[in-house]
């Protein structure tokens, strides 16, 4: 079984936790680009405001072809209680049916679930099937502390066993 994560990362903490995962499982890894610039306080309260209306976005890659993958993981910062537009965007443009699909969500506190939930309820008409979901909390966290707690979700929550 090939595995697939689609990541968003605004402030490389999705990123990081994704390719540690990609490494940790032995999946394919790609980062999904917003082509619009969400730097700054000022663009991180607009890209804020597009979150929570769900209003797409330019991306980079447009779409990804998953036809090669059995398993694919879709990563996204929560933002406004709800994904990334990056991430809606990917959403909308892929074909996700017969994959099977896991769903994480990095947050600073809180609203995580909020974000799995709405990629969930996105992706399941589009084909996907749910097999199982993850929060990881980065706030006030370095870098180390982050790639220690993705170990310990793999061992956690058995997520090798995914991609046999």
């Amino acid at each position: 079984m090939k595995t697939m994560i689609l990541f968003y990362s605004r402030t490389r903490k999705t990123a990081l936790i994704a390719k540690t995962l990609a490494h940790e499982i032995n999946a394919d890894y790609l980062e999904i680009t917003d082509l619009n610039n969400r730097g700054g306080a000022l663009n991180y309260l607009r890209a804020s405001v597009d979150a929570f209306r769900e209003n797409k976005t330019l991306i980079k890659p447009k779409t990804v072809d998953l036809t090669d993958y059995d398993l694919v993981y879709l990563g996204s910062p929560t933002w406004a209680g709800k994904p990334a537009p990056a991430i809606i965007t990917l959403i909308d443009q892929c074909n996700f049916r017969g994959k099977d699909v896991v769903l994480f969500a990095t947050m600073g506190n809180s609203g995580g679930n909020k974000v799995i939930e709405r990629m969930r309820e996105k992706i399941e008409p589009r084909g996907g099937r749910f097999i199982k979901s993850f929060l990881i909390k980065t706030g006030n966290k370095k870098s180390e502390e982050l790639v220690e707690d993705v170990k310990e979700m793999v061992k956690e929550e058995d997520l090798t066993l995914y991609g046999i």
